[in-house]
């Protein structure tokens, strides 16, 4: 979950990378942060206008350049699989695995996210099911945001949300300055930002 992050970065060549190493920090198997890696770069990928189809491939082909890659991959193609199965069931979900591995919380997230008819649809079935479901439903939302936007989250979910107006600056901030050279965007107020 916390990988998606490093999908706003502007460099290309750090995504996966960058969201492999986040994850490394406490999940030492390579599914564990392979998973993270993929999610930076559909991140990413969505962010620069790619479809879901589009950003899942590009995570897969750079997931292949990395050692031990195959059982994320694996898991991820199963999820593609399954997406054209139908309309997403938390029984489908299952089908998938629990979650509770990067591996497989990343495919769910995928699945829900290819097979869902909207931000709400994908989210539900995500979260909806007997596995590690705040995981799945926390990536299945990173992927649906960054691929619809946030006019596609419910008000009814974004006016409960604490310290949204928070993390509204940071995101418009974030966006406004992805193309620009990292680690020294133009913000013109750094006092919000004192660790720069």
């Amino acid at each position: 979950m916390r990988a998606a992050p490093t999908g706003l970065l502007p460099s290309r060549s750090e995504w996966f990378d960058l969201g492999a190493r986040s994850a490394a920090i406490t999940h030492g198997h390579p599914s564990g942060y392979l998973s993270a890696g993929a999610l930076a770069v559909m991140v990413a990928s969505l962010l620069d206008g790619a479809t879901m189809m589009e950003a899942v491939e590009s995570a897969l082909a750079a997931a292949r350049g990395w050692r031990g890659h195959e059982e994320c991959v694996s898991a991820v193609e199963a999820a593609v699989r399954l997406a054209t199965t139908g309309i997403p069931t938390a029984e489908r979900v299952e089908l998938l695995g629990g979650g509770w591995v990067g591996e497989e919380a990343l495919a769910i997230a995928v699945y829900c996210a290819l097979a869902a008819e909207g931000f709400e649809d994908g989210v539900l079935v995500a979260v909806n099911h007997g596995g590690d479901s705040d995981s799945t439903a926390a990536i299945a939302g990173n992927l649906l945001g960054a691929a619809l936007g946030v006019d596609m989250v419910p008000d009814r979910w974004l006016s409960q949300l604490e310290l949204r107006d928070l993390m509204t600056s940071v995101a418009d901030d974030v966006a406004a300055h992805r193309a620009l050279v990292w680690p020294t965007p133009p913000i013109d107020d750094w006092d919000r930002y004192p660790g720069w």
